[in-house]
């Protein structure tokens, strides 16, 4: 390395980083950083005048009381510094602080001896290689320094600081005293002091650094580890972020894009309107304007004959302009046209239903534990929610009692076809906006709406079976009908037809439910398929069928990245992860806990546990997502009734129905049986 490179390392490392010059009288803070002197003690003085008592290390900012002294002087002082700032001063030609060791005369060193290790001045020099013993050693100009001679010049021995012991070299390790001596003070001051050769003292205290060294290494990494993970997890929120703000700018696109539509729609309506009541107008005006035209002809016409006044001319027309005045006079007058009041109004503000959740709970991580009580039967539902690394976050405790309770029915009633009777109920849903229920009426051949406390509210009439029903995030309803065509279609919540949605892809479509960002997952008996497609219908994203099984799928449904099918026939629910990739099986043919007999309809609810319909088993049972038996729902409507579909209304209840009893229940969600371990 070139001697003028390393000379501006060296000044870079002896830097005060408080002043940014070369460090001057360089103290050692415990936190091992060194600055000069002058510096800390001017830091400790701005401290004092804000009324603080301590200072930071402008380094690692670690904090250390200011001394009772005002002054760092007494701190210990950096010898690797100090020996870096001796040589520095050799380079730099405007400070000479070295003097010669081997005069008494206070002159400046121009050479370096490496075997007398000592500084000598140029008339020292001259004597030293004049003399047959010291003549042949090794020196070096100071002006003319290398790179090799400069990290001699470090690494060079320390000089005892004692008088007259300044020529005598620190090579002993006084134990007792804990100092660096020469042979002189060894002699002199430490005398029967337990001593050790400088360079053995320093083999056994660097074995106890090195550790210590590698012990804050190992630490290093850990922290590093911490770092790099922390740092995922910045770089994972960002994410999280920008996906879900660009979710929310998607939704509020596409809402504006439907927003749009309807505009259009209602434009043309608009113009529909007026292009027929302009029609109106103008045939009551055209006809107003051809009989008033007649009256002034005739008019015209009589008026002349009055004037020119000639008697044969009177005699001959009167008869004529008299009879054509009573034509006119008794023609029947158009009835004045007036166009029906006109108004626009708008059934439901807009009402954004979006929101902004932050939590740390990972619902994935929350299951309540049951606590029974063997006196009165009671028990307590304690729930702790978790975050990811299975940290607690909360704890609610609630007490209940054992057993459930049917809290209402929509309606009970025979079969029939008037408003609010069924023939063959074949699905059910509930609006997320407006806790609308919509019912499948099968036989009837049209879907019946009700409010969410149960009361009618409208059909809408199909000219085929209703197979299934579900309402999209924008409250419109969308159905599987039979028939050979068309079986997709689609219905506002008012009940006005849409559109028909593409379902090319379908061969004998069973069940609909509809996930997030409006993909349709559908359930196919004729392909034993379960396939999810597009919201438009046009593109199947995927289908998934269950290994070495050729029973169909009844209904599915997908949350958190997770398919659940029910399978009647082969009495399980199967799960597949978000590719369709088979993953298990829930429960097996039985009447037990966690055993079905024709399992159907599925629904998860806002505690994320699944609920399965156990058909012939009359009853609902309760499943955490992983698969465990968590508690069942039977007895009372469940004596008589097969419950064939659940959905949940916004408050968390419970809507279930069957085919065979033409009534719907409604339950609260909160009644389920725990099974006692």
């Amino acid at each position: 390395m070139d001697v003028q490179q390393l000379f501006k390392i060296l000044k870079k490392e002896a830097e005060c980083p408080l002043c940014l010059d070369t460090v001057q009288n360089p103290k050692t803070l415990p936190c091992l950083h060194s600055f000069c002197l002058e510096c800390l003690d001017k830091l400790a003085n701005f401290a004092r005048r804000q009324l603080q008592t301590s200072i930071k290390c402008p380094v690692c900012q670690a904090s250390f009381s200011i001394p009772d002294t005002n002054t760092f002087a007494n701190f210990p002082s950096s010898f690797h510094l100090n020996r870096l700032v001796d040589v520095l001063a050799l380079h730099d030609s405007t400070v000479q602080v070295q003097k010669c060791n081997s005069c008494d005369e206070n002159n400046l060193a121009t050479s370096y001896c490496f075997v007398c290790q000592n500084f000598m001045c140029e008339s020292c020099l001259q004597s030293h290689q004049r003399l047959k013993a010291t003549r042949d050693h090794r020196h070096v100009l100071i002006n003319k320094l290398q790179a090799q001679d400069v990290q001699e010049l470090i690494e060079r021995p320390i000089m005892c600081s004692q008088k007259y012991h300044k020529d005598q070299p620190l090579e002993f390790y006084c134990q007792d005293c804990k100092v660096l001596i020469c042979h002189k003070c060894s002699v002199v001051s430490h005398n029967r002091h337990n001593m050790t050769d400088t360079h053995q003292a320093a083999q056994e205290q660097k074995i106890q650094m090195a550790e210590a060294v590698a012990k804050l290494k190992a630490e290093v990494l850990l922290y590093e580890n911490e770092i790099k993970k922390q740092t995922e997890l910045k770089d994972k929120n960002v994410t999280d972020i920008m996906n879900a703000e660009k979710k929310m700018t998607d939704s509020v696109e596409e809402w504006i894009r439907d927003l749009r539509e309807h505009e259009k729609k209602m434009k043309q309506k608009f113009r529909e309107i007026y292009e027929a009541e302009q029609k109106q107008h103008e045939t009551r005006l055209e006809n107003l304007e051809l009989i008033t035209t007649q009256l002034k002809s005739c008019v015209e016409r009589g008026q002349g004959v009055l004037e020119r006044n000639i008697s044969a001319e009177i005699l001959q027309t009167n008869h004529t302009i008299l009879q054509r005045c009573d034509e006119l006079i008794n023609t029947r007058k158009s009835d004045r046209y007036k166009s029906p009041d006109l108004h626009y109004f708008v059934k439901k503000k807009f009402d954004t239903f979006d929101q902004i959740v932050v939590t740390k709970t990972d619902s994935s991580m929350c299951l309540p534990k049951f606590h029974y009580s063997e006196i009165g039967g009671g028990s307590n539902v304690v729930v702790v929610t978790r975050d990811s690394e299975e940290l607690q976050c909360y704890q609610l405790e609630t007490e209940r009692q054992q057993g459930w309770q049917i809290h209402s029915d929509i309606h009970t009633t025979m079969s029939g076809s008037r408003a609010g009777e069924f023939a063959w109920i074949s699905d059910i849903a509930v609006s997320d906006r407006t806790g609308t229920i919509a019912v499948a009426d099968g036989d009837n051949k049209r879907i019946q709406l009700f409010s969410s406390d149960g009361k009618f509210q409208r059909q809408v009439k199909l000219d085929g079976k209703p197979y299934s029903v579900a309402f999209t995030d924008c409250g419109d309803l969308l159905t599987l009908v039979s028939g050979n065509n068309n079986k997709l279609r689609l219905y506002s919540e008012e009940g006005q037809f849409i559109k028909h949605i593409n379902d090319k892809h379908l061969k004998k479509p069973q069940h609909l439910s509809i996930a997030s960002e409006g993909v349709l997952i559908i359930t196919d008996h004729a392909s034993n398929e379960v396939k999810v497609l597009s919201p438009d219908g046009n593109d199947q994203l995927q289908s998934m069928t269950a290994p070495n099984c050729d029973k169909y799928p009844d209904c599915a449904v997908y949350h958190q990245n997770t398919f659940y099918v029910s399978y009647p026939e082969d009495h399980c629910i199967k799960v597949f992860d978000k590719t369709g990739v088979y993953i298990q099986d829930i429960g097996c043919k039985g009447s037990s806990y966690g055993q079905f007999d024709c399992p159907r309809g599925l629904v998860i609810n806002k505690k994320n546990e699944l609920i399965v319909c156990d058909a012939t088993n009359r009853r609902l049972q309760l499943f955490t997502l992983s698969g465990k038996f968590w508690g069942t729902l039977q007895g009372g409507y469940y004596k008589h009734g097969s419950p064939w579909y659940a959905a949940l209304n916004k408050n968390g209840n419970l809507i279930v129905a069957g085919p065979f009893e033409n009534h719907i229940f409604v339950n609260s969600s909160e009644v389920f049986d725990k099974k006692r371990d």
